[in-house]
């Protein structure tokens, strides 16, 4: 299942970054003023919530701007030193609980970077400590609060800040490892493949050049002989016609000079033997029907059809083409499928003829030093069967059997290269070519896949457009998770005293809002102020509101020690402190 994205992530940084050498390049100006001010949105929403809700914090303006202001400094920074700046937010996160959002954002994409894993713990897990510390820093040295409530409020912050989204950056960020490694793996193979193909059609041209080699030379060689017999009985006969008959005898020794040395460039090939040497037979029934015997007398039990003339009259390159679809078609049953039933069916009628062989499934499965092939030899009979115009069929069977189907035009005229008839025009002028790497791309075939196996069709606009989309809408929403989380914590947090007992002077001090003195000393209580009523002092004058905290505590003489806040238009004016007897 494909992990979807809560933030956008930067490029991936080296294993070993983190410093200005992990660096991904000078950010834009333009870009900078962008994140930034959508920084400060986020980092305004998140505000308001959080006092909207009573949690704005203990801070002043001055000190929230400038706070503000260095977080979204370390915003824009992360893309030169991400480890560094998540570090840094989550420290601030610690004095500031509104800049949980943009540490967030930092934490995922500094996590999704981050490729080395014992770097990227090492960094989570320092960045998810430093909030505990600071809280604990600021509220129990500094403002005398209880370690246990520091604790449980960093642990909160922690938890939404760092903990949560760099986990989620973590998970995205070993998907997008996984999805590269595997699009370079499947490129790689894909260009072994077509180097495969490419080796094994060149290889074949080579093959069907040798082959018009010994088969044109040959017939080279007897012109050249009739035409040195001829010129001797001219002698005689007709000494006027010496030289032409001398002409012919020369252009035969100098076609077959030429041949050799344009075939040369193919470089030495093994010469075949046995049923395997091109002969006038090749291809012939009886050619086949060796083919089949050298089959069955290794175990294998093959059924031979031919149906139709034999191919003594067809072109040496077409009975050739035969020969190698029967003969590859045995070597995998040799190979692959031994002791299951072949048929090898030959079919010659006008114009064209067909060669089978196919295979029942095997009685049991090839041993597994028999490899799984590299493919060459069917793509070599594959460039064979396409050169002289036919079709090649191959693929298994439903019953787990094994099919090879060539079909070939009996008179190839409309063959790559050449007319009817003429060997070396039609075979040998197309495949020396391929042979020698020269002129192959003019003559591919059809089915031939593109030459450059990298090329990716780039996504259109309306995809970019929607990808773009989903990924804002995931960012909004994730945060808008995470903001409620935060809130909830809160929430459990204000139900706990940050003091043991009132807090001391250096924290309450007149002018704080309501929402700022309740996150310190509690919500107002109604058992508190029952009992306070008709023994407090009088309130001061313009007094529009006043809060009794929860207590519990007593003097000497066991008498309940309440105070009272008192504001007036949301200001804190007054503080006073009275006893009052307990309810018997």
């Amino acid at each position: 299942m494909s992990l979807a994205p809560v933030l956008p992530a930067d490029p991936q940084v080296p294993s070993g970054g983190g410093g200005a050498g992990a660096q991904r390049g000078p950010t834009s100006a333009a870009l900078a003023l962008v994140e930034a001010l959508v920084g400060g949105v986020v980092l305004l929403v998140t505000y308001w919530v959080l006092a909207s809700a009573g949690y704005s914090g203990l801070l002043r303006s001055w000190q929230l701007v400038l706070l503000g202001l260095l977080a979204l400094a370390l915003l824009i920074a992360r893309h030169r030193f991400p480890q560094v700046a998540m570090a840094a937010l989550a420290a601030l996160l610690g004095v500031m609980p509104s800049l949980a959002m943009l540490c967030a954002a930092v934490s995922y994409s500094t996590t999704r970077r981050v490729g080395a894993p014992r770097r990227r713990d090492l960094v989570l897990l320092a960045s998810a400590v430093l909030p505990v510390l600071v809280s604990v820093v600021r509220l129990v040295l500094w403002q005398g609060a209880r370690w246990q409530y520091a604790v449980e409020l960093g642990a909160v912050l922690a938890v939404v800040g760092v903990v949560v989204p760099g986990l989620v950056g973590t998970a995205a960020g070993q998907q997008d490892r996984l999805v590269r490694a595997l699009r370079e793996r499947t490129a790689a193979a894909e260009r072994a493949k077509r180097l495969v193909e490419s080796e094994s059609r060149t290889e074949e041209r080579s093959r069907i050049a040798a082959e018009m080699h010994d088969l044109v030379g040959h017939r080279l060689s007897l012109i050249a002989l009739h035409a040195g017999g001829l010129e001797m009985a001219l002698a005689e006969q007709a000494p006027d016609l010496v030289d032409e008959a001398a002409q012919v005898r020369l252009a035969g020794r100098d076609a077959m000079d030429e041949l050799r040395q344009v075939l040369g460039v193919l470089g030495p090939l093994g010469r075949d033997t046995g049923t395997d040497a091109l002969t006038e037979a090749t291809g012939t029934r009886a050619d086949v029907l060796a083919l089949v015997d050298e089959s069955r007398a290794a175990g294998i039990r093959v059924a031979f059809s031919w149906r139709g003339d034999d191919l003594t009259a067809s072109q040496p390159r077409v009975r050739r083409a035969v020969n190698r679809v029967v003969r590859e078609g045995l070597t995998n049953v040799h190979r692959y499928a031994s002791g299951a039933a072949v048929t090898v069916t030959v079919h010659h009628e006008a114009g064209r003829v067909s060669a089978e062989v196919r295979n029942g499934a095997p009685p049991r499965p090839p041993a597994a030093t028999t490899g799984l092939g590299t493919g060459r030899g069917l793509a070599g009979l594959r460039e064979r069967v396409t050169l002289l115009g036919g079709e090649l069929t191959v693929g298994p069977e439903p019953d787990g059997g094994f099919l090879i189907r060539a079909v070939l035009p009996t008179d190839p005229d409309a063959g790559p290269g050449g007319e009817a008839g003429s060997d070396v025009g039609g075979e040998a002028g197309s495949d020396v070519g391929g042979g020698a790497g020269h002129g192959a791309e003019g003559a591919a075939p059809a089915w031939e896949p593109p030459l450059s196996p990298d090329a990716v069709e780039p996504p259109s606009t309306d995809e970019v457009v929607r990808s773009r989309l989903a990924g804002a809408v995931a960012a909004v929403l994730g945060l808008a998770g995470l903001g409620a989380v935060l809130l909830v914590g809160l929430s459990l947090l204000q139900q706990a005293r940050p003091f043991e007992g009132e807090p001391p002077n250096s924290v309450v001090h007149l002018g704080m809002t309501p929402s700022q003195l309740q996150q310190l000393v509690g919500s107002d209580s109604p058992a508190v102020r029952s009992a306070a009523d008709g023994r407090e002092p009088s309130r001061p004058a313009g007094a529009t509101e006043c809060i009794f905290p929860y207590t519990s505590a007593t003097d000497g003489r066991h008498r309940l020690m309440i105070t009272r806040y008192c504001f007036n238009d949301d200001k804190l004016t007054d503080i006073a402190n009275f006893t009052t007897p307990l309810a018997s």
